[in-house]
């Protein structure tokens, strides 16, 4: 949810409201050890230029942005808050700017309205509201493992991904330090710089690709996701309620995991297991510290033989992400992960980005670079 006052706090904005009433639109147009201990930050292994530009597009065109915008999430917060962004917005952007405000209607509708902005030619989609907005709208940056792409195969620039964090638990814009201010949003927005972020692919027994900026987790983090995603009227304490729901029941487990494509190895009591792109999940924990979506690697981080008090005891160090030196908590860096559970009970949860994509088995690798966004 956007912070109280932050509308109120824009100076431009507070004029805007002065001078006169806008008409709101309502338009509605995804032997080895295998870990080590890591209280230091990994060393990137970058494979392609990131540099920051304002992009490719001619400085006398005006640029198409289309706003994806998630009415009913936080509870339908998200739908008020742009209401009330809407107008200083277009005061903001419009002189140089074309304003497509599209509303989603139901799950999956932010991945085809992405794939269709981009094959228009669209200078940027932008989501607004939470990580599962977020998460939709990366999805529709691919199709059949490929990137989307322009219809006009002349067109000189590309799309970029844009964020104005409205909801629940925005844990993505926590790693680039961005807030629930809509007003430093826009103005990220407005002066156009983009660099190059990785993205992390999940690919099921299926073989269905599926794409996430944040982190991935498994096991009992996931499960506690799942059954938080019932409660978010209750705000980020729906993550605390979903961590004590996914505790019944809940039993540390033997994985086998392959790293970067060697040999496999056993993990054995397993309580979950995380891959971070980003640092935060969970409304706020910094549970993998090292991830950065512009090092070209995962950080994996794994919980083993955790018990119901160790959460509670070192909840304080998850938050911070300090649990990096506590006991049976291991790291390591990653460009590919495969996962497989050994006693065959289908019932180890997977989730990314706080969306859940079902049971293992998984693979999950890293797109370095592979879109562009608005920072």
């Amino acid at each position: 949810m956007v912070r109280e006052g932050a509308l109120e706090q824009c100076d431009d904005y507070k004029e805007l409201v002065k001078s006169q009433q806008w008409l709101l639109s309502d338009v509605a147009a995804t032997a080895k050890p295998l870990f080590f201990k890591a209280d230091q930050p990994m060393a990137s292994n970058l494979s392609a230029d990131r540099t920051t530009s304002r992009g490719s597009v001619s400085s006398s065109r005006r640029r198409d942005l289309v706003f994806v915008v998630n009415p009913r999430g936080a509870n339908g917060r998200t739908g008020k808050e742009w209401k009330k962004l809407l107008p200083y917005l277009r005061s903001r952007l419009g002189s140089d700017c074309n304003i497509c405000e599209s509303l989603t209607s139901g799950p999956c509708h932010a991945i085809d309205i992405t794939r269709e902005a981009i094959r228009e030619g669209a200078d940027a989609v932008i989501a607004v509201g939470g990580d599962g907005t977020l998460h939709e709208v990366v999805n529709g940056f691919f199709w059949g493992e490929k990137p989307i792409s322009n219809h006009d195969e002349k067109a000189i620039h590309t799309t970029a991904l844009g964020l104005i964090p409205l909801g629940t638990g925005s844990d993505f814009a926590r790693t680039f330090g961005w807030k629930n201010d809509p007003c430093e949003a826009i103005e990220r927005i407005a002066k156009g710089l983009r660099s190059r972020i990785d993205v992390g692919v999940i690919v099921g027994g299926d073989g269905e690709s599926h794409y996430f900026l944040n982190v991935a987790d498994i096991h009992l983090s996931a499960k506690a996701g799942y059954y938080a995603s019932r409660y978010k009227r209750f705000g980020n304490l729906c993550y605390v309620i979903g961590a004590l729901q996914a505790f019944f029941g809940h039993n540390n487990q033997d994985l086998k995991i392959k790293v970067n494509e060697d040999e496999w190895e056993i993990c054995s009591k397993v309580t979950a297991l995380c891959i971070g792109n980003a640092k935060f999940f969970g409304g706020g924990m910094k549970i993998t510290p090292n991830a950065h979506p512009s090092s070209g690697n995962f950080e994996m981080v794994i919980l083993q033989d955790f018990k119901w008090y160790d959460f509670i005891l070192k909840l304080h160090k998850l938050y911070d992400g300090t649990h990096l030196s506590v006991k049976n908590v291991f790291s390591r860096s990653a460009r590919s992960i495969e996962i497989e559970e050994i006693q065959g009970t289908d019932s180890i949860y997977v989730q990314s980005d706080g969306e859940f994509l079902g049971f293992l088995p998984r693979k999950f690798f890293i797109l370095p670079a592979a879109i562009e966004m608005i920072q």
